[in-house]
């Protein structure tokens, strides 16, 4: 595996990196933390599947997804939009933006040259504080989940103040959905404590099989 591009993390001090294996490309922490790769993405399709689904027949749905990743999971919420919806990307590192342009785009389908895809260089949590009752759905796949591992500040993110403001931002009867790699009961508890209804899926990493995550569907009565 060999590292072709990195990035530093704003405010962080750590930097990610983009690996690439064979035909495969990883996104990892320089020196740590593997976060995803093109080999394994079912969960992220799931994530973005699950999110939307209910949507489908609504006029101009809004969506904000919280990271971009690799693509995956905004393909997948495109693909279950309808035509006319607007799905709002929140990415803190430019260069992530770049490596789905250039050499990560085949594998998402290019999803950021799709004309609903709006991309904004800034902190998912800027977004949610700027627009209560402006979406119908926020997708978070923002680290390995609730615990934070590439920004401390992520934490205050799936904290019960995080939570409150993302349950502001949401319209009525609209959806949170979170990726984590595993499961967490206590923050199960804390979405319900802040006023979500909420459903756990388990998926698999990679079309059946491979690791067990977590995909939270919390709602908003």
């Amino acid at each position: 595996m060999r590292l072709i591009r990195s990035a530093s993390i704003p405010g962080e001090g750590a930097q990610l990196g983009l690996y690439q294996r064979g035909a495969d490309y990883f996104i990892k922490i320089v020196g740590g933390q593997d976060l995803m790769n093109t080999r394994a993405h079912a969960s992220e399709d799931a994530l973005g599947i699950i999110a939307c689904k209910n949507l489908r027949g609504r006029s101009k749905a809004r969506v904000l997804i919280g990271g971009l990743g690799m693509g995956f999971t905004l393909s997948a919420a495109l693909k279950t939009l309808g035509v006319d919806a607007e799905v709002v990307v929140a990415e803190i590192v430019p260069e992530v933006v770049e490596w789905n342009r250039g050499v990560l785009g085949e594998f998402a389908g290019r999803p950021l040259d799709d004309s609903r895809t709006q991309v904004q260089a800034v902190d998912v949590t800027l977004l949610l504080k700027k627009e209560p009752a402006g979406f119908d759905a926020i997708v978070l796949d923002v680290d390995n989940g609730p615990d934070g591992l590439t920004r401390a500040s992520n934490q205050w993110l799936y904290a019960k103040g995080g939570l409150s403001v993302a349950f502001t931002a949401l319209r009525r009867g609209g959806a949170l959905a979170i990726w984590s790699a595993g499961p967490d009961r206590t923050f199960t508890r804390r979405l319900r404590a802040v006023g979500f209804v909420v459903e756990e899926v388990t998926v698999r990493a990679h079309a059946g099989k491979g690791a067990r995550h977590v995909i939270w569907m919390a709602r908003r009565g």
